[in-house]
């Protein structure tokens, strides 16, 4: 299984599934991460949290337990 966490820089991938329950799956649907989605990953803060991303045309930046719980191919 490969999350959103393993997405290198400057890579792109697809949503399959979101992992987690109840407000923090609401949460993640919330900010538009939603199954079948493409997502870019522009940036990795250095010490590797938070993540930036490009999803549905603006930028996210997301905690990497939150992209942990992303499923992506």
């Amino acid at each position: 299984m490969k999350t959103l966490r393993d997405v290198k820089v400057g890579e792109s991938a697809t949503v399959v599934k979101l992992h987690g329950e109840g407000a923090v799956k609401r949460r993640i649907m919330d900010m538009g991460i939603t199954r079948r989605t493409p997502v870019y990953v522009r940036k990795v803060a250095p010490l590797g949290d938070p993540i930036e991303i490009t999803v549905r045309g603006y930028e996210l930046s997301i905690r990497k337990a939150d992209a942990e719980m992303i499923e992506v191919e």
